[in-house]
């Protein structure tokens, strides 16, 4: 993908997925267009009603691109089924993944979310959920996950992968390298986790080396700290994790982005000038922040200054965007 023409602004924000507030098309989100040039926004419930008014928002989104000289932008949302769906009735309401006991029912669930998601013009579900939560541990992922069973889940959310991906809606394997052994919520605060890699080869990486051999369109980094792999940063600010294990050992040639950076696990701890030099520094992607606010802005500053100050972190720069633009250009349909 040639990136040539881009400016070192676009370069910064295309690192960046945002959550904005309302159910409009408002002066902020074209803020976030124009001047902060985001490559991607979340939706949350706060931000979608009826599907009419969906539609006419990300369209809206998408029309005020062009209109800039911008390219398209992903449009993602969370619709895993079950606790975490922001798209309600007259949404088909899935009952989530531990509720799928079959290759049949991961199918229809896909299927049908696919065409519902990219009917009001969303591009990207945050989903499949590829964490395997252990039997008997209490688990914070127990309602969330596909099951106790590595290669179960790995089945399962290749199928939704497929499915999703075969019908243009780009799918996201959550939550590298795997949060179903923690108990504390990251919401909330910062779980700890001490398994060896070797320990996580058998076991929790095992649906991820699936996932990528299907080619998925991106990989959720956790807000989890491994111990015995990084016993300085979460994996959502490790190069160790993001670069070395995920890119470099696994081969993943996808978009990686982080989770929330408004999350407590990440907020509680550091500030996003740290965050996003480690960000930048691990060599990913996006940089996921949910919620408006001077984050945002903060973080594309940091970004911004970073590349100026560096000539590698420039260089992994244009990388990053040559993958989020190669991935953009699979399957968002203005290209």
């Amino acid at each position: 993908m040639n990136i040539s023409g881009f400016s070192a602004e676009q370069l910064a924000g295309q690192r960046l997925m945002v959550g904005f507030d309302g159910t409009e098309f408002s002066d902020g989100v074209k803020f976030l267009i124009d001047t902060v040039k985001v490559g991607g926004v979340i939706l949350f419930a706060g931000n979608v009603k009826t599907p009419g008014q969906i539609k006419n928002l990300c369209e809206s989104i998408q029309d005020y691109a062009g209109s800039c000289g911008q390219p398209p932008l992903i449009i993602a949302i969370d619709q895993e089924g079950g606790q975490v769906a922001r798209l309600k009735e007259p949404f088909t309401q899935f009952p989530g993944n531990p509720a799928i006991k079959s290759e049949e029912d991961a199918s229809v669930f896909a299927t049908i979310t696919a065409s519902e998601l990219l009917g009001v013009g969303i591009n990207m579900n945050m989903a499949p959920v590829m964490d395997i939560a252990p039997e008997g541990t209490g688990s914070v992922m127990s309602g969330r996950v596909f099951g106790s069973d590595p290669y179960r889940v790995s089945k399962m959310g290749v199928v939704v992968i497929e499915r999703f991906q075969s019908r243009k809606l780009m799918a996201v394997a959550k939550h590298f390298p795997g949060i179903g052994h923690t108990i504390l919520d990251s919401h909330i605060e910062l779980p700890s986790f001490d398994a060896e890699l070797n320990e996580m080869d058998s076991f929790d990486l095992i649906p991820f080396e699936a996932a990528i051999r299907h080619n998925v369109a991106g990989v959720m980094l956790s807000h989890i700290l491994y111990s015995k792999i990084d016993n300085k940063w979460p994996a959502s600010l490790s190069k160790r994790i993001a670069k070395e294990l995920l890119r470099d050992r696994m081969g993943y040639e996808g978009i990686v982005i982080t989770d929330d950076l408004d999350m407590g696990a990440i907020k509680n701890h550091y500030g996003i000038e740290t965050s996003i030099g480690q960000i930048l520094s691990a060599g990913i992607d996006m940089a996921l922040i949910c919620h408006a606010g001077p984050n945002i802005e903060l973080a594309f500053g940091e970004i911004m200054k970073n590349m100026l100050d560096s000539v590698s972190l420039r260089a992994d720069a244009e990388k990053s965007v040559r993958r989020i633009m190669g991935v953009k250009e699979k399957y968002l349909p203005r290209w």
